[in-house]
């Protein structure tokens, strides 16, 4: 009888019980061999490729497709899942680097290429320290004979093998000591340090540098938040102490960015910033009548003249550019639609036109926000309010159906439910009537800029963090999209995508102080990276342009030939998590693996507009850091370079909370990049007030060295850290 060996068959046998996934063209022992009477045999078919990685992971509990389909499909889903889940981690990492080679571009000056890498960076850092890099990546000392420089290492060598074969280790010897050079000269080259000390904190925490001898004795700068870092940074060092030489007992842990020093507070050789300060509803009242209302009055009086004169010269004694004021279009028009009320407004323009002040207008279609009491100072035209009484579907609403009347809801932006008129054609109808009534003032060349409000606090938002509503920070917000008209907006969107069920509002979005872990949508790998969810946020943040885009266009018809301003806000709270969450709620769709402000900032480009941002100059805490995982300085950095990229103009304007020294460091700082190759620089800066104003008493030190800063000249030899300057 002949007996022959089915090699394929044996093959395929041991393939799942092959340890490395490979399989092998013999049998591994006699045992995976079968005897076999010889019987004509059909044309074997050809194998599959054998999987690999993770999926020759899988295939070990994979039932064979003989036996089973089921299990087939069940790998193949779990092998998308992880491609996924690569991708998004992927993703997640090159946002980071992205970001990182940004900074450095940014701060740096460093020539870095468009795909740059790690090796890109080292030879920037450097050359940054005075060391010549070959293409091939010799570096050496400029000193150094470039004909023949110091022997390098390639990995995969011996590390204690110089090239001679000896294995006594000399060449591992001056490669430590090559190396010890570089870091040491790269951390204790001032322009190195300056540029490191523009990195933001989540790029860099601290660094190790050399104290010289001719300085004060080191002094070791604690935070709460890198101590872990810097342990972490020690038993790294003593671990690595056979290969890097150990920094000496004289090197000190210093924190980044650092505001000492008279070099980190120096401005004087940097860009003219012209610097507007905005003239509030509280700001004649906190200083001269904190009784007082405010400049103009809700019968659109200006309530002290006299009081607003002696303001308006003593900021022209500061040197500042110019004064920012707010026309509310609930004094202007508060009683009858298309009857508008400029006198008030007339008086104030005058004085500011006779002290040679350059003027900008915001036009404020919101309200100026509730007091303590519950009571809103300056609320929306009282013919508008009437409306919202019968139609409640006009204002933004939450998914409790609880009405928002800070502004209009964007849904009736095409409606005529404002006694025949939309909400585009009520906005521009003001504007026109403005542009009408103080066209001396255009034509002279006072009024520089008109600043178009286009939400809640006059920024292109939505109203996702009302604090009457119960919002605390850091909560997420909630979603403002269930009045009728937006609903309806949503159902259409859903029926062209064909999905008629997906034409509602997240029911998972948690509610407006929950955190994003504590719900289903913003968690991560939660529903808002489902297909709905990507479907719902789009339509969310396609609301919101589309609102930006229409009223532009009708602005851009009234103020020909005038510098127009959008208001952007730095919502930076939970920016380190993959959702973004606040970010979602207020209109940007902006999560890990996306750039939400790109197509905001295409139609903002469109339309020629110059993008005011909100600088917190914050110094996050620990907490915020940590646990509300705040980054509002990655936050800025997104924004300005996704503008400047666009060929935007950038201009800022403080948070109200930011009114010391150490925050204005930062704000100017942020201003103008030290070392930005391109040299770009805000366009102008608008300060405002602390928020309550403090009554008899204004930081008039701090508010000098703010416009002394941003201006580039040089600082008073004598100064006080904060003065407070009371004005009778």
């Amino acid at each position: 009888m002949n007996l022959e060996v089915d090699v394929e068959g044996s093959h395929s046998q041991t393939q799942s019980d092959d340890p490395e996934g490979e399989g092998s063209d013999f049998p591994h022992s006699q045992s995976q061999v079968q005897p076999q009477l010889s019987e004509p045999q059909p044309q074997p078919q050809p194998q599959p490729r054998r999987p690999r990685g993770f999926a020759a992971t899988q295939s070990q509990t994979i039932t064979p497709p003989s036996v089973s389909k089921g299990g087939i499909g069940s790998g193949k889903r779990e092998r998308e899942k992880e491609k996924e889940r690569t991708k998004l981690r992927e993703r997640h990492r090159r946002a980071i680097t992205s970001r990182m080679l940004a900074g450095l571009r940014q701060f740096g000056n460093f020539p870095l290429p468009a795909r740059a890498d790690m090796n890109d960076v080292l030879a920037a850092l450097a050359r940054q320290a005075g060391w010549l890099v070959e293409p091939d990546g010799t570096t050496y000392r400029p000193h150094s004979n470039p004909n023949n420089p110091p022997p390098h290492h390639h990995i995969g060598h011996n590390d204690n093998d110089n090239g001679d074969g000896d294995g006594d280790g000399d060449g591992d010897t001056s490669y430590n000591n090559n190396c010890s050079s570089i870091v040491d000269s790269v951390l204790a080259d001032s322009t190195t340090n300056n540029c490191l000390s523009s990195l933001s904190p989540t790029s860099l925490d601290s660094v190790v540098i050399a104290a010289s001898a001719d300085t004060h004795p080191p002094q070791i700068h604690h935070t709460p938040n890198y101590s872990t870092i810097a342990s972490a940074s020690a038993s790294a060092s003593a671990s690595a102490s056979a290969s890097i030489h150990s920094p000496p007992p004289n090197q000190l842990m210093q924190d980044f960015p650092s505001t000492s020093g008279e070099h980190a507070t120096d401005f004087t050789p940097t860009p003219y910033v012209p610097i507007f300060v905005k003239l509030s509803v509280n700001f004649s009242a906190s200083i001269h009548h904190p009784n007082h209302s405010g400049i103009v009055n809700k019968f659109c009086q200006l309530v002290d003249p006299e009081g607003v004169r002696q303001d308006l010269t003593f900021l022209q004694s500061l040197n500042v550019d110019g004064v920012v004021v707010q026309c509310w279009w609930g004094i202007v028009e508060t009683w009858t639609p298309r009857n508008y009320i400029w006198s008030g407004y007339r008086d104030l323009f005058n004085i500011i036109r006779h002290l040679k002040l350059k003027l900008q207008v915001v036009m404020a279609f919101h309200e100026d926000g509730a007091s303590k009491s519950g009571e809103t100072s300056i609320s929306l035209p009282q013919w508008v309010m009437e409306i919202g009484k019968e139609n409640q579907d006009i204002f933004f609403t939450d998914r409790e159906g609880r009405r928002n009347t800070e502004c209009l809801s964007w849904g009736i932006d095409k409606e005529r439910v404002l006694q025949g008129r939309t909400g585009i054609e009520v906005y521009f109808d003001l504007m026109r009537s403005f542009r009408t009534e103080f066209d001396d003032l255009f034509a002279e060349g006072i009024i520089c800029a008109v600043e178009i409000g286009l939400g809640a606090s006059g920024e292109l938002k939505y109203p996702s963090f009302s604090e009457r509503m119960g919002w605390r920070y850091p909560g997420i917000g909630e979603f403002q999209c269930y009045d009728k008209y937006l609903q309806q907006s949503l159902r259409k969107a859903a029926k062209l995508r064909g999905h008629l069920f997906w034409g509602r509002g997240p029911d998972n979005g948690g509610q407006y102080n929950s955190r994003p872990h504590e719900t289903g949508f913003f968690c991560e790998r939660g529903d808002y990276d489902s297909y709905y969810g990507r479907f719902f946020l789009h339509w969310y943040a396609q609301s919101l342009i589309d609102h930006a885009n229409n009223v532009l266009s009708l602005a851009n018809h009234a103020f020909e030939e005038t510098k127009i301003v959008v208001k952007v806000p730095a919502v930076y709270w939970w920016y380190k998590t993959p959702s973004h969450a606040a970010e979602l709620t207020s209109g940007y769709y902006n999560p890990t693996n996306r750039d939400g402000y790109s197509p905001v900032f295409e139609v903002l480009k469109k339309h020629g507009v110059t993008v005011k941002f909100v600088c917190t100059g914050l110094q996050m805490s620990n907490q915020d850091s940590n646990e509300f995982l705040a980054d509002p300085e990655g936050l800025s950095w997104q924004v300005f370079n996704s503008a400047w990229n666009r060929g935007l103009t950038i201009a800022g304007e403080n948070a109200l909370s930011c009114h010391d020294r150490e925050g204005f460091i930062r704000i100017v700082e942020m201003a103008k990049p030290r070392n930005d190759p391109d040299l770009r620089h805000f366009s102008f800066f608008v300060y405002q007030q602390p928020s309550p104003p403090v009554q008899g008493t204004m930081f008039f030190s701090e508010l000098e060295y703010l416009i002394k800063s941003m201006h580039g000249k040089g600082l008073p030899v004598f100064e006080s850290k904060c003065v407070l300057v009371s004005i009778a």
